[in-house]
């Protein structure tokens, strides 16, 4: 059955340094939920936190509506996935996907279903009788992935499991775990600063920075409609362009910014006054070189173009000396050096304040 993880007010001390502060946050049973942040933002502190791995030092941890602040990791009913895959390296596949059970006092009656189900999910059975050097690395983080499976825990937790993998087994192994949680149906809560993973993957995205919760929500949420310019700049690749604008007016239903010396008139109102400076935010999709009907910057410079077969990104400089980057479908016919016309619909557009907030 799957298993709910409440923090309430979690907080966490090295000494005098606070790294955790004061943390409040729901998953619900069955949820995959992505941590993620860029380095030392606390994830994996956060992540070890629940495991049991790091003390709690102040707020609570309930697991069902149970405290779990005390009660010792083997109790806990989680299993974690590491980004080392720390297998035994003199042991057999089937051997180190038991092993854990075999300490636990477990009979070979137990063992064996467990094994052969965990191989048979993870399409492994074939290599029950290898040892970890004679696998690939994707190879080895499958056994990893069933070394917890066969303790058919209540929560699974990944700790960054694929940066050791090249991209292609990047892609396929974000693909197995995604149908991994499909057919097991427990609660996962998955770390990584890949923010492609985070999107691909989760039901619910927690995005962290020194510390503390940005912003909670499903993938698109996140992506349409950010809390701040922090999680704007983070969820999204490549990430949204921010542009430096100044407010003209603001009316009942509209505000006109000032950009790139253009003005941009967005369909709402934004809770900012005339003269006041802000930031304005452009994800590099929702620009094109084709006339819409949108907003168009003009005389936009191309320092550096890459075909990418299927994409084409346009790295350019705007004529007040602002770097807007620019992601079009396909193969495009532009030239180094050329000045063009970036056209976008101001609907899709973001404003923040001084402070970084969404506007």
């Amino acid at each position: 059955m799957a298993t709910s993880v409440v923090l309430q007010k979690v907080e966490k001390r090295y000494g005098a340094l606070d790294v955790i502060h004061g943390i409040d946050l729901a998953i619900e049973p069955g949820e995959f939920v992505v941590f993620v942040g860029p380095s030392g933002c606390g994830k994996s502190t956060l992540l070890r936190m629940i495991a049991g791995l790091e003390e709690i030092s102040g707020g609570a941890l309930m697991l069902d509506n149970e405290r779990m602040n005390e009660v010792a990791p083997a109790k806990r009913g989680i299993a974690m996935v590491f980004q080392s895959y720390a297998l035994y390296p003199h042991m057999s596949v089937y051997k180190n996907l038991a092993f854990g059970l075999e300490t636990a006092g477990y009979k070979k009656a137990e063992i064996e279903p467990r094994v052969q189900r965990a191989a048979q999910i993870l399409q492994i059975e074939k290599l029950l009788q290898r040892k970890p050097k004679a696998l690939s690395g994707g190879q080895r983080q499958r056994v990893a992935i069933g070394r917890a499976i066969v303790r058919e825990p209540r929560i699974f937790l990944f700790d960054e499991p694929l940066s050791n993998l090249d991209a292609e087994l990047r892609v396929q192994m974000r693909v197995e775990i995604s149908r991994l949680h499909r057919s097991l149906g427990n609660t996962m809560i998955y770390v990584t600063h890949d923010q492609v993973e985070a999107m691909t993957m989760a039901d619910k995205i927690v995005v962290l920075n020194s510390g503390r919760i940005e912003q909670v929500g499903a993938p698109l949420d996140l992506y349409n409609n950010p809390a701040n310019r922090f999680v704007a700049g983070f969820i999204g690749s490549p990430k949204m362009n921010f542009l430096q604008g100044k407010i003209e007016a603001v009316g009942e239903s509209e505000t006109t910014i000032n950009v790139c010396g253009n003005g941009v008139r967005l369909p709402r109102r934004v809770a900012a006054q005339a003269g006041e400076s802000v930031t304005f935010g452009i994800r590099p999709e929702h620009l094109s070189l084709i006339d819409k009907g949108g907003i168009a910057l003009s005389s936009v410079n191309i320092d550096l173009l890459e075909n990418l077969g299927g994409a084409t990104m346009l790295y350019t400089t705007t004529p007040d000396k602002q770097q807007l980057t620019i992601a079009l479908d396909g193969q495009q016919k532009a030239e180094r050096g050329a000045n063009v016309t970036a056209y976008f619909d101001p609907a899709r557009c973001h404003v923040f304040d001084g402070a970084g907030a969404t506007i």
